[in-house]
């Protein structure tokens, strides 16, 4: 394994210590590279709108744990400055989902992830693109 690769495992494990919503989530991690990050998740009843589908702000916010440890690889601390998702496909209970977040861009202040969130059996059921920034004192931990 790189350095690098070494390095976003052990950051993005102390993080998830300590993300409390993404353990409520029941989020586990797949595969952690500099710049990328792999997860998946369970759908449960109580993550289900008033039609027995999954609630458009969890997998927004599963789309968004994805995301966040990808830009966070690198062990600094960086924020969501803007993110959107498209909704594709609906998610029932008990589909397990699956999101794929890859680095697009990067510079010392900015960078640019697209996030994919598929079921199963391999649908794309959300695209998420977010802008993270990293502020300059790095002071938010």
């Amino acid at each position: 394994m790189k350095a690098d690769d070494e390095k976003a495992v052990e950051s993005v494990s102390r993080m998830l210590e300590k993300d409390f919503f993404s353990q409520w989530l029941g989020v586990t991690i797949i595969e952690i590279k500099a710049g990328y990050s792999k997860i998946k998740m369970k759908m449960r009843r109580e993550m289900l709108n008033g039609f027995g589908i999954a609630h458009g702000g969890i997998a927004f916010a599963f789309a968004d744990s994805a995301f966040a440890f990808a830009c966070n690889s690198d062990g600094r601390t960086t924020l969501a400055l803007d993110a959107n998702i498209s909704f594709t496909k609906a998610v029932k209970e008990n589909d397990v989902l699956t999101a794929e977040a890859r680095q697009v861009n990067k510079t010392s202040r900015t960078g640019v992830y697209l996030v994919e969130v598929k079921n199963e059996s391999g649908q794309l059921v959300a695209l998420f693109k977010g802008i993270c920034y990293t502020p300059a004192n790095n002071d938010y931990k």
